[in-house]
């Protein structure tokens, strides 16, 4: 057993001098691994005869026992120091005051929108979503546009490579196309928004490429003008936050609409900032109208029987009104400075029981 004896005191004191868990696991492996210097003599039974191999084996089986509690204490003593370290080195004083600001913001886009989102929930209008990358027809043959319109080149849309068909993708350009997909899948009455992310071909210090919208829908028997009108003036005065709204409609054309109208509210533009509710002034909103009885036909609704209204707005140029933020630009200039300055925290959700803003 001299040789038995020997090895284990060899192993024992290999598992003592382990400094860390990767050399002691190496000390494991070296021992009890398949072809560790214990484990290769119980390969050496075999050979023996039936009175040695009982006798050796059983010797074997106590080194083998022996060496594996000394590698379980070590790696327990092992993981203990390391934690005792770690709880050293991560220690938190408490006392110590809080930060000055939070280092995460929301984006002002995205709290204009959940605004935006909250007001109209509480008129009773559910939120539909839709693709962003869409087809010609939901895009602009159902929604009445003809086939030379100037939305359709170029230089307005951004369209993906004609495809094998001769049919050309598009990122939308409105979510209107939400529109015609629930009109299409839903039978009315319907009242939805659409918030979403959009695409067109602009860029300046009130247009960017990829922008923000918000549309709304109603489809019902009986709907009229009286109807817009109140939707959009009690929303104005929940999102700005002002029991005054005066806005004025002046004709306009969209293909979808008819009639068509842009909504200008009555502001202050005096003092470097705009005031909603006072002054002489008229700033333009939004774009809405009835929907014109060929969007209806197109999703397959009678306009004998159903009437509805569509509006849609600017997320990103509302935000702007309401927070003072000169440039559109710089919503997509990833300026960490211009984010913690218009950014908003995140517990400050809007809901009609804390407010909105």
């Amino acid at each position: 057993m001299t040789d038995l004896t020997t090895l284990e005191a060899d192993v024992l004191a290999q598992v003592a001098a382990a400094g860390d868990l990767a050399a002691l696991d190496a000390v494991r492996v070296a021992a009890l691994g398949k072809t560790g210097s214990i484990s290769g003599l119980l390969k050496t039974l075999g050979s023996m005869s039936p009175e040695e191999r009982k006798e050796r084996g059983a010797a074997i089986n106590v080194l083998r026992d022996r060496v594996q509690t000394a590698l379980n204490d070590k790696k327990a003593a092992l993981e203990a120091a390391a934690l005792d370290a770690r709880l050293a080195s991560e220690t938190l004083d408490l006392t110590l005051p809080a930060p000055h600001r939070r280092r995460g913001s929301v984006h002002p886009t995205m709290q204009t929108m959940d605004e935006m989102i909250a007001i109209f929930a509480e008129m009773g209008f559910a939120v539909a979503e839709g693709p962003d990358i869409e087809d010609d027809f939901h895009n602009f043959t159902a929604l009445n546009f003809p086939p030379k319109h100037p939305a359709r080149e170029m230089h307005d849309t951004f369209f993906f490579n004609t495809k094998e068909d001769g049919e050309r993708m598009l990122l939308r350009t409105h979510t209107s196309p939400v529109q015609v997909r629930t009109m299409v899948s839903q039978k009315p009455p319907i009242r939805i928004i659409a918030p979403g992310r959009t695409y067109r071909v602009d860029n300046d210090a009130t247009h960017t490429p990829v922008f923000h919208q918000v549309e709304g829908l109603v489809i019902d028997k009986g709907i009229h003008m009286g109807h817009l009108k109140w939707t959009l003036e009690t929303f104005l005065a929940r999102f700005f936050e002002t029991d005054v709204v005066t806005t004025q409609f002046r004709p306009h054309h969209f293909p979808f609409t008819e009639p068509s109208a842009e909504m200008d509210v009555q502001c202050d533009r005096s003092g470097g900032e705009i005031k909603i509710g006072q002054g002489t002034s008229w700033l333009e909103i939004l774009g809405c109208g009835m929907v014109h009885p060929n969007v209806l036909r197109a999703c397959g609704i009678d306009p004998d029987e159903y009437q509805g209204f569509a509006f849609g707005m600017g997320v990103d140029r509302l935000g702007m009104l309401k927070y003072g933020m000169p440039d559109l630009r710089d919503m997509w200039a990833s300026d960490s400075r211009w984010l913690s300055h218009y950014g908003f925290s995140a517990f400050a959700a809007p809901n009609a029981a804390s407010g909105l803003s």
